[in-house]
């Protein structure tokens, strides 16, 4: 069968969730280490995972309100 977008959207919420928590744990990691390599590799790690959850954040708010009228689209998601 089919998904909905509505189904959709809490698919990509769903996905947030870890990405959310390790992204949480990242900034734990950071405020308590002092050592330049392991904070080096932290804010990359970070700077990877950041616009992942954005976009899935996004994806799920335009999936949960695609038919709703009167909602903004983003260009960016637009064929």
């Amino acid at each position: 069968t089919a998904m909905t977008l509505e189904e959709l959207s809490r698919c990509y919420e769903e996905a947030a969730v870890p990405l959310r928590a390790r992204l949480r744990q990242l900034r734990q990691m950071l405020a308590q280490t002092e050592d330049p390599e392991e904070i080096w590799h932290i804010k990359r790690r970070i700077a990877e995972l950041t616009p992942m959850l954005t976009q899935m954040n996004e994806l799920a708010e335009l999936t949960a309100h695609y038919y709703d009228r009167g909602y903004y689209r983003s260009e960016k998601y637009t064929v």
